[in-house]
């Protein structure tokens, strides 16, 4: 007989509160309608400067079976919250977690222009990716290099060795789900296997904030420029140099500005 379903939550926090969160994302979603169009990362989007979609992409979920498919592979996957004698851990675990939802995002987006620009196949131009199963993939990839004795249970009834997880599972949803990114799927396998394979290392809580900070400012800055969404209190507009931008942020009510402006020192060049 298994644990109390509230002690395996204590001793998977992270992973826990990521569900919930998923969970409510994808309730939204179906109450107010909203579809791939609007939160899906894809290459023509991503040109029109949508960068804010990588993050939109990945926390968003439109079929329920797409959802719980996800989460609870992702619930087989937080036992890496509890491996902190292997030098993984809940730290770890947030930390790769941030890296794998935007470089994947990144790697699928750069597998879409080699093959629209190589080999001219215009469907990658207009497919939209959405959910978390990049992280998923990469995550089941870092335990089979870490823990490669591990089961991955999927569903409650369905246990496959880690080792071959990835790829057994690539192939699967490639079949179930004929909709499912294969190369979406494959860019978190790639990463994946970058971190595992320490080719990607040294986060830390400074870097996991770092990388935190430049996401939310690129995020917002993105979804002001693809005016996506009418974001009052933010205004980017030109100065003496139009080259250096100028970032005014606009009290309400009160007609009072803070105007914040950065000018060329004299004698320096921007080469």
């Amino acid at each position: 007989m298994g644990k109390p379903l509230i002690y395996e939550i204590m001793e998977k926090p992270a992973t826990s509160c990521m569900i919930g969160i998923f969970s409510a994302i994808w309730f939204y979603i179906q109450k107010k309608g909203i579809g791939y169009s609007h939160v899906g990362l894809s290459y023509e989007t991503a040109v029109e400067g949508h960068w804010w979609r990588i993050i939109t992409s990945a926390f968003s979920h439109i079929s329920v079976l797409h959802l719980v498919f996800n989460m609870s592979a992702l619930w087989s996957l937080g036992v890496v919250e509890q491996l902190g004698h292997i030098g993984l851990g809940v730290k770890y675990y947030l930390h790769y977690s941030l890296v794998l939802v935007v470089l994947s995002g990144l790697l699928v987006l750069g597998m879409y222009h080699f093959l629209i620009l190589r080999f001219k196949i215009e469907y990658f131009r207009r497919v939209t990716a959405v959910g978390y199963s990049c992280v998923v993939f990469g995550w089941m990839t870092i335990l089979a290099v870490k823990q490669p004795s591990s089961k991955l249970d999927l569903f409650g009834f369905l246990s496959l060795p880690i080792s071959f997880a990835p790829f057994e599972s690539l192939i699967f949803t490639s079949i179930i789900v004929p909709q499912a990114s294969f190369l979406g799927h494959l860019s978190g396998i790639i990463i994946g296997y970058a971190i595992g394979w320490g080719l990607i290392h040294g986060m830390n809580n400074y870097w996991a904030f770092s990388m935190l900070l430049w996401i939310v400012i690129i995020f917002v800055l993105s979804l002001k420029k693809s005016g996506a969404f009418d974001i009052n209190f933010l205004e980017i507009e030109p100065v003496t140099d139009p080259s250096l931008p100028s970032v005014r942020f606009l009290a309400s009510g009160n007609g009072r500005t803070l105007h914040m402006s950065t000018l060329p020192i004299a004698g320096a060049e921007m080469v």
